[in-house]
């Protein structure tokens, strides 16, 4: 036979008094959960937002004259002609901000499912192809994710992808002793929508081959997209595309 829960005049005068506080006790922590989850969730459990993607550490100090402290690690001159190809240890996602029951939080969302190609020619990157799967991009929550797919109808639209528009003189990455900035023009296709848009690039040279880093500011509304607005969670009209890829030949 199943328990049943005393009814409050059926108790002593003292046990109905701790039956009664811890019963207000429960409301206030169940009014509490619901009110002010959000905000304990962006102050206290939600994770630090990942760092923008970056180049691995320096090919070369450049306050070491002598270069012992990585003489193992810096790599030989190249010739950066050929083609590249976008290979394992690639990322690509966005980072948006977001505000959470007033709390400011930073969203990051990442995936490794990025692939395509750069042509260098006479020291001249002539084509550049980046392409990364959008309905891969993961966050550290999974209804942010399904959302964010289905905004984005990643079914429909299963790419974003970065075409290059006009040559862009890569030649000193090839001999400079660490990274080297660039500009790329190019053509952003994102949700179906393309717009041309500039990319400040860092190139470095690796003993493994090449690694590039950057990030395209991005506002929703020019791609087709709403900032959603949930009452208790709103997300900032502008974000950025970053990316690192790892190039090899």
């Amino acid at each position: 036979m199943s328990a049943v829960a005393p009814r409050s005049g059926d108790l002593p005068p003292e046990h109905r008094r701790r039956w009664l506080i811890r019963t207000l006790v429960a409301l206030v922590v169940a009014v509490a959960l619901i009110v002010g989850g959000p905000w304990l969730y962006a102050k206290v459990i939600a994770p630090e937002a990942r760092d923008p993607l970056a180049l691995s550490t320096p090919t070369a100090e450049p306050g070491d004259p002598t270069g012992a402290a990585q003489a193992d690690e810096v790599p030989p001159p190249i010739d950066v002609n050929g083609t590249w190809q976008i290979g394992a240890g690639s990322e690509a996602g966005y980072r948006l901000g977001e505000v959470l029951s007033g709390a400011a939080v930073t969203v990051t969302g990442r995936t490794e499912q990025v692939t395509g190609t750069m042509v260098v020619e006479d020291g001249a990157l002539t084509q550049a192809e980046l392409v990364v799967d959008t309905g891969s991009i993961a966050t550290d929550e999974s209804a942010r994710d399904a959302y964010f797919r289905r905004a984005l109808d990643t079914s429909t639209y299963a790419d974003a992808t970065f075409l290059l528009s006009e040559p862009v003189d890569v030649a000193e990455v090839g001999s400079a002793d660490g990274p080297v900035t660039v500009t790329a023009p190019g053509t952003l296709t994102f949700h179906g929508i393309s717009q041309a848009v500039t990319v400040d690039l860092e190139v470095q040279r690796t003993l493994a081959g090449v690694e590039v880093v950057g990030q395209v500011p991005v506002d929703l509304e020019t791609y087709g997209l709403a900032a959603p607005d949930l009452g208790f969670v709103t997300v900032e009209p502008a974000g950025s595309i970053e990316f690192l890829l790892v190039l090899t030949r």
